[in-house]
């Protein structure tokens, strides 16, 4: 028999007991044991992930994934950025992590993830949780950071097994090499879904239709583009786009319904239009996964969906909760549950440093930014809704105003990580200066540009389109929550009018 001491037998093959145990395997729980980590070095972090893989970033999938020239990329998940440079999907490779029967042994800690795992129950007064398989972990600190799951159209969910498997609710790395793969293969895809991810996808894909025979359309119930966020005349201007990168654009789009015949997938909308197509992308947003408010006591937001948490992320005493997941009250902009990378980041840190003692409100406001192709790419910031009033300020634009230049210039791909450090001090308004913004005339390039959105007469959002390397700028003018007379001067501050 093997001596006492050896790992065979004392080592469970997950710890009964983790320090820090963080629920959910993506970019906020990474971001939270980063920080955890820095603050506290010899932290032991276990993060559980119903995923498969290591903790990965999730805006390649819909954007620099589809531009690569490996035929293996499905493989390799390595990407170009806009400035040339390769890098992974992955945060860290596997070298980073311990291993979870590691972890409670390992010297100066460490972070594990316990993959395929599912944490199904939370005794929030025991303080652990019982996975799917029936093991019990016990915890000091506990984030929630269990993201979302795509949405489905219920006429899809009605339609039966033959649409279903011909349908694709993209999120993660195996929905990209499905689609990668069916792309190659089918005659015709389309999307439902006109907002960031239908948006993005429809570009890669009439991107890869112009060198084959595959048609793309993308259909919404909206009457342009991005028409939740961007303002009509920008949100039809950016439909043109679309089109020319070889999309079939099917504005004012709403399915009736959705049924298979003669080897093909029908799609019928309610003004009497007929789409049959051989694959669906259905990108109609993100349902908050809060299945462990019940069994945890915890409040789910009748609002905006996912864990109402406070300014500093917190759901219990030692309960935090960041990313896709959390309904957080943001001290400028008031109650909000934002869906981006970058806020998973954001707040999976700031939840980092409150589960090590920082105390620290949420303020800095996290980023957010869309690619259509290498040529149109915008950043946005704060609450940016096509309902609110809004003022924009363009210029035309030169060489450098695209996000292929202005990422050779940061010397980073996924923007949000040269961004979210900065922050802007010295931001106030110059005096007059003769130029004169203005809003192009119909028919006008929207060359680049700042789109401020109004409420009660305050910035609370701001876009900047083909404008780069200026968002702690936008940041600092959110903050201070100021009125501003005159928007047209408070757009100098980027320097649009620059040759």
């Amino acid at each position: 028999a093997a001596p006492e001491d050896s790992p065979a037998v004392s080592r469970p093959e997950i710890p009964p007991h983790a320090p820090y145990l963080l629920i959910g395997g993506g970019t906020a729980s990474f971001a939270a044991a980063r920080s955890i980590r820095a603050r506290d070095p010899g932290a032991r972090v276990l993060i559980i992930s119903e995923e498969s893989s290591l903790p990965y970033m999730r805006p390649p999938l819909s954007k620099e994934l589809w531009f690569s020239d490996d035929p293996n990329v499905t493989d390799t998940l390595q990407f170009k950025q806009w400035n040339g440079k390769e890098r992974s999907i992955y945060f860290q490779p596997q070298s980073f992590y311990v291993k979870p029967q590691d972890l409670p042994e390992v010297e100066n800690g460490g972070v594990a993830v316990l993959n395929g795992k599912k944490v199904l129950y939370m005794d929030v007064r025991g303080n652990k949780v019982t996975l799917d398989d029936g093991t019990e972990i016990s915890y000091d600190k506990c984030l929630i950071a269990t993201g979302g799951s795509p949405r489905n159209l219920h006429a899809i969910e009605r339609a039966g097994e033959d649409v279903k498997k011909r349908t694709t609710l993209f999120r993660k790395i195996d929905d990209f090499k499905s689609l990668e793969k069916i792309s190659r293969e089918a005659k015709s895809i389309t999307i439902i879904g006109g907002g960031f991810l239908g948006s993005e996808l429809a570009c890669a894909l009439g991107r890869r239709a112009k060198d084959s025979s595959l048609e793309v359309n993308q259909m919404f119930p909206e009457r342009g583009n991005m028409g939740k966020v961007l303002p009509e005349y920008l949100s039809n201007w950016t439909t043109e786009k679309v089109r020319r990168e070889g999309v079939n654009v099917m504005p004012e789009a709403l399915v009736k319904s959705v049924s298979y015949q003669d080897d093909k997938v029908e799609i019928k909308l309610k003004d009497g239009r007929v789409v049959r197509t051989d694959h669906i992308v259905a990108a109609v947003g993100l349902e908050p996964s809060v299945e462990l408010a019940k069994s945890a006591g915890l409040e789910v937001d009748s609002d905006f969906g996912g864990f109402r948490v406070n300014a500093e992320l917190q759901a219990r005493s030692n309960i935090w909760v960041a990313g896709d997941a959390a309904c957080f009250y943001d001290i400028k902009l008031g109650r909000r549950r934002v869906e981006h990378h970058d806020h998973a980041v954001v707040s999976g840190r700031l939840a980092g440093e409150n589960m090590t003692g920082a105390n620290k409100p949420y303020w800095h406001q996290s980023m957010f930014w869309s690619d259509l192709g290498p040529d149109v790419g915008y950043e946005a910031i704060g609450i940016v809704d096509s309902s609110l009033p809004t003022v924009g300020v363009f210029a035309k634009a030169t060489a450098k105003d695209t996000p292929k230049a202005a990422t050779e210039e940061s010397g980073t791909g996924i923007r949000s990580e040269s961004e979210t450090e900065a922050v802007a001090s010295g931001a106030t308004v110059p005096a007059k200066v003769p130029s004169i913004p203005k809003v192009p005339e119909k028919g006008e390039d929207y060359g680049k540009g700042v789109i401020f959105y109004l409420r009660d007469k305050v910035v609370v959002g701001i876009i900047l389109w083909n404008v780069f390397n200026r968002m702690p700028i936008a940041r600092k003018i959110i903050k201070d929550g100021e009125e501003h007379a005159d928007l047209n001067e408070v757009a100098k501050l980027f320097n649009i009018h620059e040759d």
